[in-house]
């Protein structure tokens, strides 16, 4: 295997799943590109920072909100402490992966102007660009020539 290219179109799901997974991406010593294509909403966006370079669509939107739980909550300190570590893991692994702020995130994040009834924020692919989340705008041609030059040694210049 000379390089990895990770295609993605999710909705999110399980975060501690997709941070594992996203630490092995991260991990990896061969070369990794991401290709956001839909959508890579939620825990999709620590699996598209992962990669070594990342790309996504102009038509595809990310979804950044805080950490949800689904089902039955206690209401002490300790499920909030959960949330809020769990939160602050993936946070420091986007920040630490992408070029984008902290303070950039958490402002998209907590948002409570764009989503109906929620916090967070749904972004296309310009602005994840233009934030530093994503590296660049582009297609599959975009990505594959990325990973061939990646794994032949040459990499293109990121805007």
């Amino acid at each position: 295997m000379k390089g990895m290219l990770v295609l993605l179109n999710t909705v999110g799901g399980d975060v501690e799943a997709g941070l594992a997974i996203s630490e092995l991406i991260a991990g990896m010593s061969k070369p990794t590109v991401s290709l956001v294509l839909g959508g890579g909403h939620s825990i999709g966006i620590p699996l598209a920072v992962a990669a070594k370079r990342s790309f996504i669509a102009r038509s595809a939107t990310m979804t950044l909100h805080p950490v949800r739980f689904n089902g039955l909550v206690l209401g002490v300190s300790r499920s909030f402490t959960y949330l809020e570590k769990m939160q602050d893991r993936i946070s420091t692994f986007i920040t630490d992966h992408s070029r984008v702020s902290e303070k950039t995130l958490r402002d998209l994040m907590y948002s409570s102007e764009e989503l109906a009834g929620d916090m967070g924020s749904l972004i296309d692919g310009t602005k994840a660009v233009d934030i530093g989340l994503i590296d660049r705008l582009g297609g599959l041609k975009d990505a594959l020539a990325e990973l061939r030059g990646m794994a032949s040694g040459q990499t293109l210049k990121i805007h």
